[in-house]
């Protein structure tokens, strides 16, 4: 069964318990652990021995399910760091960027030799290491994601695919998915208002008040048999606690009334 989950970037104004306290409020099943530096770092990879305890803490308390992380970067120091800390926790896919830019074909290549090499490394640590295609990165859109598809052979890689990023490649997300489903093991989800370049102010991101066909694309999951993580992704300025609330409170009551429609959950 799909399992969404929300990730703590949403509440980065907060701690770990009090943003996971808000998202088990909200009706989830799971989180995805925010290891964004320079953003949210509730898992922060230089000290992330002395978090253990606290972090399998909070998830006990909780009773969520630990999902993923996100680190975005592609620096192998730090993704290093990321797979020795998920093994030690318990998470089992670490989402990341693909940097590099836009239509330029050494850019491509060097991403991709970059990921399959952390991709052969996240597999001797036993955990899943997913790329999602990026506006302005080396992968964009579908065409890229397939070329990523292609080249990268690790079972240890997968694809992250985020249907906003999709949709302001210029793409339809619903059309999209079920020709990289084959290798997608996360979701990153949220919607948006408009082609971009950005997804718009967070309120406008929470599922259902965007442009984006989500039954659409929530059906192209069910039917290609997906049932790996779903977690809501919101970027963008701080949002005090009511706000995140209702962020991730509305999101998961359409998520959740899109699954049951469709008889996943």
């Amino acid at each position: 069964m799909i399992k969404l989950g929300v990730n703590s970037v949403l509440f980065k104004k907060y701690s770990f318990l009090e943003a996971a306290k808000a998202i088990k409020a909200a009706g989830y099943d799971g989180l995805e652990i925010s290891a964004i530096k320079g953003m949210c770092e509730h898992l922060d990879l230089d000290n992330w021995k002395a978090q253990k305890g606290d972090i399998k803490a909070v998830m006990e308390e909780t009773g969520l399910m630990m999902l993923s992380t996100e680190v975005a970067s592609l620096d192998e120091e730090r993704l290093t760091k990321a797979f020795e800390a998920a093994s030690e926790i318990g998470i089992p896919v670490i989402n990341i960027g693909p940097g590099g830019k836009s239509g330029n074909e050494d850019s491509l290549k060097e991403s991709l030799d970059k990921i399959a090499r952390m991709s052969e490394k996240a597999g001797e640590f036993g955990v899943i290491l997913c790329v999602k295609a990026h506006v302005g990165a080396a992968i964009y859109n579908t065409p890229t994601t397939l070329r990523a598809m292609e080249y990268i052979k690790s079972p240890a890689f997968g694809i992250d695919m985020d249907p906003s990023h999709i949709y302001r490649a210029g793409e339809l997300p619903e059309e999209a998915l079920p020709q990289v489903i084959e290798r997608v093991r996360h979701i990153h989800i949220r919607d948006c208002k408009g082609r971009g370049p950005g997804p718009g102010e967070p309120a406008l991101q929470a599922c259902g008040r965007g442009d984006i066909n989500l039954p659409g694309y929530f059906k192209a999951m069910i039917d290609a048999g997906y049932d790996g993580p779903v977690c809501l992704e919101i970027i963008g300025p701080e949002q005090d606690m009511v706000a995140a609330s209702i962020i991730a409170a509305e999101s998961y009551g359409y998520m959740n009334a899109c699954l049951k429609m469709l008889g996943a959950r």
